[in-house]
């Protein structure tokens, strides 16, 4: 496995001019960190101020952290800190320096930058690629946990689809890339029009354009690993997504998960975080609020 990093010195100031254009879109971060792990360096902000029952966010791909921007000041808003890591290995501000072989390496890393950060009792939320890391974590690393947020993760419950495989690769042949990346991103949203305007989707396309992954396809989780996950657990998966079955995830997740509360919203895309910010944001802070009442009692 090789290490990620930008096809070129001129696709890295593309990408990071359209990353600081879409950052100035969320809350002002109160403090960055770049914190050295084994296998590179990690890029950690912090939002609102320092405190108890830390939020940590996991972007989904090619998102880095401006891909919350729909979420980050309903989080911000429940005055707890939030800490989002652009995540080592995709493209952001964090900086891949040996190979990622493995889940224990992706949880090894991460491991890393919640002790350099001193941050416990977490409530960690990850997304799509994101929400896969975040329950790997809880299935290597639990002690620091208070609880885990999943949201449309992948290779988590359930497969990638055939289609999407295919799709995924059509994307980054450099034949077809010009329309391949829109294309693809369009369908992920169940044919909605990308707005081209819009800064989360403009980092999410030149990510895809410019930085080539160095991180090795995440595996599904076995039964025995997901019934031993003893985190309280929002899974919220969209019923008309393209990575998986969402019927077919949301019942495995309610068959071995021991503590989790595991929605399938029907209408919902893979998009879900940001099509439907609202109600997510609703949804995530209410169970985050539950995790903490069952806490003092």
């Amino acid at each position: 496995m090789g290490l990620g990093g930008f096809v070129s010195a001129q696709a890295r100031d593309e990408y990071f001019a359209a990353y600081e254009s879409a950052f100035t879109a969320l809350p002002p971060a109160a403090e960055r960190f770049d914190v050295e792990t084994a296998f590179g360096t990690a890029r950690v902000y912090r939002f609102g101020a320092p405190g108890p029952s830390p939020m940590v966010l996991l972007h989904g791909r090619a998102g880095a952290t401006v891909m919350w921007q729909p979420n980050l000041q309903a989080f911000v808003d429940r005055n707890g800190p939030v800490y989002s890591v652009d995540v080592i290995g995709e493209a952001g501000r964090s900086v891949q320096t040996a190979p990622i072989r493995d889940g224990a390496d992706q949880a090894a890393w991460l491991s890393t930058v919640l002790a350099e950060l001193a941050l416990e009792d977490v409530h960690l939320v990850g997304y799509s690629f994101g929400g896969w890391l975040a329950a790997n974590y809880a299935v290597h690393e639990p002690s620091r946990l208070a609880s885990l947020t999943l949201i449309e993760p992948v290779q988590t419950f359930a497969r990638f689809t055939a289609g999407l495989i295919a799709r995924s690769a059509l994307a980054v042949l450099p034949v077809v890339r010009r329309w391949g990346r829109p294309a693809f991103i369009s369908w992920i949203s169940d044919g909605a029009e990308v707005d081209v305007d819009d800064p989360v989707a403009r980092v999410i396309e030149e990510g895809m354009r410019t930085f080539r992954i160095g991180l090795p396809t995440p595996r599904v989780f076995t039964d025995a690993q997901l019934r031993d996950l003893r985190v309280p657990a929002l899974v919220l998966l969209g019923g008309r997504s393209v990575m998986h079955d969402g019927r077919k995830a949301v019942e495995r997740a309610r068959r071995l998960l021991v503590d989790a509360q595991c929605e399938l919203w029907p209408s919902a895309t893979h998009s879900i975080a940001g099509e439907s910010a609202a109600a997510v944001n609703a949804r995530v802070l209410a169970f985050l609020s539950s995790v903490e009442r069952r806490g003092r009692e």
